[in-house]
């Protein structure tokens, strides 16, 4: 089932690069994945996009930057197609989603503090021209690398 009308004027594959600033072999990439849905083709049989495949571009660069894996994205794309019966679905996709990547979020800042306390250490050893002393009672506990289920 095509995306609804945009109502805008059609352009090619080219020009969808060149305003979302990915390449036409990325954009290629994500319809293969089924991930660009709506994209119909003119006499010629080149590949005609609108305004909401620039956002949509968009929002699948954006959760796969977010680490959602192409299945999530598919049935996420599934989910838009069926239409509004689907938006529980989707909403609580998405929020499962955020919830991974707030975890993620509060795990890198926490290793961020500590590479700025070691980029700290060093910047006084480099200063002083003495090794500091450490103080591994300030330094939080990073957990291990979560490992993923077979």
């Amino acid at each position: 089932m095509p995306m609804p009308a945009d109502n805008g004027t059609p352009f090619h594959i080219g020009e969808l690069a060149q305003r979302t600033g990915r390449t036409v072999h990325a954009i290629r990439w994500y319809e293969t994945q089924g991930l660009v849905p709506g994209v119909v083709r003119d006499e010629g049989g080149r590949r005609l996009y609108g305004e909401l495949h620039v956002g949509w571009l968009d929002l699948m660069d954006r959760l796969r930057r977010t680490g959602m894996s192409i299945a999530e994205m598919r049935e996420y794309t599934a989910l838009a197609l069926q239409g509004k019966t689907t938006l529980r679905q989707r909403r609580d996709l998405l929020a499962a989603h955020r919830a991974r990547v707030t975890e993620t979020i509060a795990e890198w800042k926490q290793a961020l503090s500590l590479v700025e306390r070691k980029i700290d250490f060093y910047d006084d050893w480099m200063e002083s021209g003495h090794r500091p002393p450490l103080l591994p009672a300030e330094a939080p506990r990073i957990p291990p690398p979560r490992r993923k289920a077979r």
